[in-house]
């Protein structure tokens, strides 16, 4: 990848010094819903990726917008990095948001929608329903979906209803009385969440194989026969989104798993932050909406199509067109490691192989998703079971539910072994799923604590100790992704096995700290935040520009999540002045504004979105003492990371891993120009094309490497 010209590039005094972190975070769902336009990409693979740039958005409102309505009257408070009053930011977010929602629907109803019909796979209309389809709807609203629904008309003794957030609802305009000889005008019909938002007509309703309609068609159809004896002049869906930040004062409680389930009841229930409307709603119940739920109008979307687009994700698997996804793709084992790698990779078949024996010879890295999670788990099994373990550490941020690795800790302390997790019990949304295997954990006998308060605990290790030939011995794993089974299968992360002594001591001292609550001094290899993660970083960069500066080679390859935090910035800008050739890849936000002339002109910026999940943290340091540096990180360059949450980042010592994490986490993706967005001196992404060269994927790349 080459530096952006100096003659390319813009002044400082165009645009302000930093990008607002909101801004780049709705640029990077613009991203994301471009890829539902790609015609390169199967289509019902367009198909998800609509309905992930609708989640995104989803969160986007209960989450990051909510956070600055929370703001907005604290006299003082400024958006980070770029110093924006909160109200100056919603307005402009605002903006941004509308215009992406717009091109939501127009991606569904003028691209996807007439391509998925040529492939036979069509969205079926009220207006064009046959008469056997309207028998079979109909009979199937008076069966599956009447009896759960529950009308609400509006009068003194029936306020408007509490609405959840999220939740799918419709406003039902009716004349003339009701059984009481009352005429109140208004209904509300909640949707309950169980119900499904697409149903796939059976071959005696209709002559296609893959038809669909709507929930909310149906309910059209049919909702006068909630209402008899009145006349339904209209009916209109609507949802609102609401703020689901949680707030519990942890200096003020005993038990956060107790303040936390209680909380946890009230999300569904914050304040209004969005409503979205059915295009179609007449003006007088669109502000009578608006007026019960608190809104202006910079608040509203009116939209054309379901009002959760995300429903749609259920459409692929019930279509059954595996020729419109991509081709399967099965994560490569550990017994089929490369017959090329330093030293023989046995295949586990024998009982007494043993993953501790081959992590003994040399440390081992794990490349997920296209290399299977299962040796993690196997190592906690073995772990569980093996005589000359004594203890097991382990944080836990994210698993899912059935989790193996819930089960191999559980095993492991009840044949005697002394096992400790630390589970984050305020991962955002997985907040009820930890809490359920906290206690679980904790009914097996296992030493549950709940990290550090006010500081989360994303850090992602285990440590095993072990006593071996009567001397203590540590095997660690550690790695940039959470321990979850699900998302190793399409979130790209690093995990490295290892029995280095001086990563293993490290990892004991910061579990100890973690439940003593002891100082940790004199970590040996590790970077740990909130304490010397940032200013190691800090000092790297600074060497950096100072090697630069004295004419020796500087350079910096640095790939994570986002970018937000103000003084790693202001650095990367320093180094950029002094000479360093600065690559980021940064998947999410990026605040730091590249491109500028005589403040970032050395440094690019590129954002990878493809068929996985870019996930990694990866940091080169050229270092110009012959002895470059390389590290993988649970952490972002973010203010969050760095600062309040407990984070490690630790070295890559073994030469091999250290070549194998530079290639396939950084080298593969400089060069990737199909699916590489170029970050702009404006703030906004250009899609690099293959002009020149041959057309490179790295994850297209990476997959074929480990298919081999």
């Amino acid at each position: 990848m080459s530096t952006p010209e100096s003659n390319n590039a813009v002044t400082n005094t165009e645009y302000p010094r930093y990008i607002n972190r909101e801004q780049s975070l709705l640029e990077f769902n613009r991203r994301v819903l471009a890829q539902a336009k790609n015609p390169d990409i199967p289509l019902l693979e367009r198909l998800k990726y609509l309905c992930i740039s609708s989640s995104n958005m989803d969160e986007f409102f209960e989450v990051r917008l909510a956070s600055l309505y929370e703001v907005v009257n604290q006299p003082g408070a400024l958006t980070r990095p770029d110093d924006m009053a909160p109200q100056d930011a919603i307005e402009m977010l605002s903006k941004t948001a509308h215009e992406i929602v717009a091109m939501q629907y127009s991606t569904l109803n003028h691209i996807l929608i007439p391509e998925l019909q040529k492939e036979n796979i069509r969205f079926l209309r009220r207006t064009h329903w046959n008469d056997t389809q309207k028998a079979w709807i109909k009979n199937y609203f008076i069966e599956a979906l009447h009896p759960v629904l529950s009308a609400v008309g509006l009068d003194p003794s029936h306020p408007f209803p509490r609405v959840l957030n999220k939740s799918l609802n419709f406003i039902v305009s009716l004349e003339g009385e009701d059984a009481f000889g009352r005429s109140n005008g208004l209904a509300i019909v909640p949707v309950p969440r169980s119900l499904p938002r697409i149903i796939k007509l059976p071959p005696e309703a209709t002559d296609g194989e893959n038809d669909f309609v709507f929930l909310s068609s149906i309910l059209h159809a049919h909702v006068s026969l909630m209402f008899p004896g009145m006349t339904v002049t209209g009916c209109y869906q609507f949802r609102v989104t609401r703020n689901t930040n949680l707030f519990i004062d942890e200096e003020e409680v005993d038990d956060i798993m107790s303040a936390l389930r209680g909380e946890l009841s009230s999300r569904d229930y914050g304040g209004s932050i969005r409503l979205e409307v059915a295009d179609n709603c007449p003006p007088h119940m669109v502000d009578y909406l608006l007026d019960r739920f608190n809104l202006t109008e910079q608040a509203l979307y009116q939209v054309h199509g379901p009002v959760n687009l995300h429903r749609l994700s259920t459409v692929p698997d019930m279509a059954k067109r595996p020729d419109l996804q991509f081709e399967p793709f099965s994560a490569r084992t550990l017994s089929k490691k490369s017959p090329k790698k330093a030293f023989k990779l046995f295949t586990r078949q024998k009982k007494n192989d043993s993953l501790f024996s081959l992590v003994n010879k040399k440390d081992l890295l794990l490349h997920h998703p296209y290399e299977s999670f299962t040796p993690v788990i196997d190592f906690l099994k073995e772990a569980a079971t093996n005589p000359d373990v004594l203890a097991i550490r382990m944080t836990l941020y994210r698993t899912g539910e059935d989790s193996e690795i819930i089960k191999a800790l559980m095993k492991a302390a009840q044949n005697g072994k002394e096992v400790t997790a630390v589970v984050e019990l305020r991962a955002r949304f997985d907040e009820d799923n930890n809490i359920i295997q906290a206690t679980r954990l904790q009914d097996a006998g296992v030493h549950v604590v709940y990290g550090v308060v006010g500081y989360k605990t994303h850090a992602k290790m285990i440590l095993v100790v072990c006593r071996e030939n009567d001397r203590i011995k540590y095997y660690t794993h550690m790695g940039t992704g959470n321990y979850h089974h699900i998302t190793t299968r399409f979130y790209s992360d690093f995990g490295l096995l290892t029995a280095n002594q001086a990563i293993g001591r490290d990892a004991s001292k910061v579990f100890q700290q973690l439940t003593s609550l002891g100082e940790t001094k004199d970590l040996e290899v590790l970077l740990q935040s909130p304490f010397t993660l940032q200013s190691g970083m800090l000092e790297r960069i600074a060497r950096e520009a100072n090697n630069a500066k004295a004419g020796k080679p500087a350079r910096i390859i640095a790939k994570m999540n986002g970018l937000e935090e103000k003084e790693i910035i202001d650095a990367l800008y320093e180094a950029s002045q002094a000479g360093v050739k600065i690559d980021l890849i940064v998947r999410g936000i990026c605040s730091l504004r590249p491109g500028v002339a005589g403040l970032s002109e050395n440094i690019t910026v590129t954002s990878i979105i493809g068929r996985f999940l870019e996930h990694h943290r990866v940091y080169y340091f050229e270092n110009s003492d012959g002895k470059p540096e390389l590290f993988c990180s649970s952490a972002d360059w973010m203010r969050r990371n760095l600062l309040a949450r407990v984070e490690t980042c630790f070295p890559i010592l073994d030469q091999e891993v250290f070549q194998q994490v530079y290639t396939e986490g950084l080298a593969a993706y400089l060069q990737d120009n199909t699916g590489a967005w170029k970050l702009q001196s404006d703030g906004s992404y250009q899609l690099a094309t293959p002009v020149g060269r041959p057309a490179y994927s790295a994850q297209a790349y990476l997959i074929d490497k480990y298919s081999q």
